[in-house]
């Protein structure tokens, strides 16, 4: 997330928090954040290749 975010906490009588409000640009940088966390937990167990290997394999398809 690039900027603070700038929440507003929904309260009941006792002044206990329920619920948070954000803007709608928060909301997103934090849905994308968490979509790429999902995607490093899933390939954490992917094998590891050095970049090397990762060149030599785009030039032998034709990439590079």
């Amino acid at each position: 997330m690039k900027s603070k975010i700038k929440e507003q906490f929904l309260t009941d009588a006792k002044g206990h928090k329920h619920a948070v409000v954000i803007d709608i640009g928060t909301y997103n940088e934090l849905m994308e954040d968490i979509a790429d966390l999902r995607v490093v937990a899933e390939r954490k167990n992917n094998p590891k290749y050095p970049s090397s290997h990762f060149a030599i394999r785009l030039k032998r398809n034709g990439i590079l």
